[in-house]
């Protein structure tokens, strides 16, 4: 399993963000259908990584979001 690298603050801040892209799909604020994908795609990631509290960019430029007492 990979060591988590997002905090809780962190973690809220991407569902926030996933549920916002989420009703803009919903209500059809998206310009065009490849806009509504890709923001579905985005929003996806956003629930994944907040889901499995893991990002590879984090990983890749060494940063983290936890804070010590959040570490397992």
């Amino acid at each position: 399993m990979k060591k988590k690298n997002i905090g809780a603050t962190d973690k809220i801040v991407r569902l926030i963000l996933a549920f916002i892209l989420l009703l803009i799909v919903w209500f059809n604020y998206a310009p065009s259908r490849t806009m509504e994908i890709v923001l579905l795609v985005i929003a996806a990631v956003f629930a994944l990584t907040s889901y499995f509290e893991y990002c590879p960019l984090y990983s890749l430029f060494g940063f983290s979001t936890l804070k010590n007492k959040e570490i397992d």
